[in-house]
């Protein structure tokens, strides 16, 4: 996850309007997790709450955090009727609270993956299942790299820590759930083209996801910057009158035995 400050100026209302992709990929996921109604599953990383609800259409009792304050307050709005909470995912506090944790979108964002696991791995009764999906390795390499690029030809300087995701190989997040005592029962890294909204489908990518990528550049000179990057991408990511970011993801299921 960004840090907290970055988080709470996130713009929900872009997110739902712009960017409800991150959603509706997520229908595939559910599928996965197989829902049951009657069970206790918390969304981890809920957004603005479209999955949550969808799993309380199904019967199930579920619980929605994010870090968030912006999305969370845009949720409890569109659905009442779930419970939401503000919460970091590295300060999960759960005790054996939940048949399933259910993550879409989310876990690239936390730059500290073993804090995440042991809370999720605590929240879960005995037997209980993580399902998952997230950015894994490669995943918008292109973008970012150029946008990196951009911003040092600029004269502006890039530090690592302005890198805000982690995206893990298959191996490297196995590795780390099994330490904290998972047994890994699927594991999947695969590409996923996943197109942008329209001409400035790109731009209102890196707005809402890349803006911890400007750290340090004036606000004055990054809407130049980012037209220098959609110039230098333009040929290989926009296709059909649409931006096309090259996203790779990871899916994973655990079991806490």
């Amino acid at each position: 996850m960004l840090s907290l400050e970055t988080k709470l100026n996130w713009n929900a209302n872009l997110y739902d309007g712009k960017h409800a992709f991150v959603s509706q990929f997520g229908q595939n996921l559910i599928e996965l997790l197989e829902p049951k109604s009657g069970e206790r599953i918390l969304d981890l990383g809920c957004g603005t709450g479209d999955l949550a609800n969808q799993l309380f259409e199904n019967g199930v009792n579920v619980v929605g955090v994010d870090n968030s304050v912006n999305m969370v307050e845009l949720a409890k709005n569109k659905y009442p009727q779930i419970k939401f909470i503000a919460l970091d995912a590295k300060n999960l506090a759960f005790d054996g609270e939940f048949d399933a944790v259910f993550s879409n979108a989310t876990l690239h964002w936390v730059k500290q993956p073993i804090q995440a696991l042991q809370g999720i791995y605590h929240s879960l009764k005995p037997g209980g299942r993580f399902v998952a999906e997230f950015g894994g390795k490669g995943n918008v390499q292109t973008i970012s790299n150029e946008i990196v690029m951009q911003i040092e030809a600029a004269g502006f300087k890039f530090k690592e820590e302005h890198f805000p995701w982690f995206y893990p190989s298959i191996s490297e997040y196995s590795t780390l759930m099994e330490e904290v005592g998972f047994r890994v029962t699927f594991a999947q890294h695969f590409d996923r083209p996943t197109p942008l909204n329209g001409d400035e489908g790109l731009r209102n990518w890196i707005q809402m996801f890349g803006r911890q990528l400007f750290t340090g550049v004036p606000e004055e000179s990054r809407a130049h910057l980012i037209t220098k990057i959609e110039n230098k991408l333009k040929g290989s990511l926009y296709k059909e009158d649409n931006w096309i970011a090259d996203y790779k993801r990871i899916r994973v299921i655990g079991r806490k035995e």
